[in-house]
């Protein structure tokens, strides 16, 4: 069974800073790729970012990109997104998924993903 807990989340004013974090527990981590995404209130959930099994590939939603950072650490099986320059259109929850298991190539399609945690709240002040 796959685990994925989500932490980090919070209120900051925008300009600010987040560090979200996704501990999985789940044998094969180094070879299954990880996204994040987020959903604000009344809206769809959204991709932010994904990185694949061996971080040879990341790749970021337009809105977020230069200013969000994913990671991961196949040590710690944890992965991380590393938010600044937050904005309140960055408000939403933040979910962290992964692929089934082996699946390593990175993607935006949330269709993709197998398994998702409980989310992490990020609410942006202006």
């Amino acid at each position: 069974q796959v685990q994925l807990v989500e932490s980090g989340g919070g209120l900051v004013q925008a300009g600010g800073s987040l560090n979200l974090t996704c501990a999985a527990s789940m044998r094969t981590f180094s070879s299954t790729a990880m996204g994040w995404f987020r959903q604000a209130t009344g809206k769809e959930r959204e991709f932010v970012a994904t990185v694949s099994g061996l971080s040879t590939s990341t790749y970021y939603a337009d809105s977020v990109k230069g200013r969000f950072t994913i990671s991961r650490s196949n040590v710690k099986s944890t992965v991380y997104l590393q938010m600044n320059s937050l904005i309140p259109e960055d408000t939403a929850e933040y979910y962290c998924a992964s692929r089934s298991r082996g699946y390593s190539t990175a993607t935006g399609d949330s269709n993709q993903y197998a398994f998702w945690g409980q989310g992490t709240q990020v609410t942006v002040s202006g």
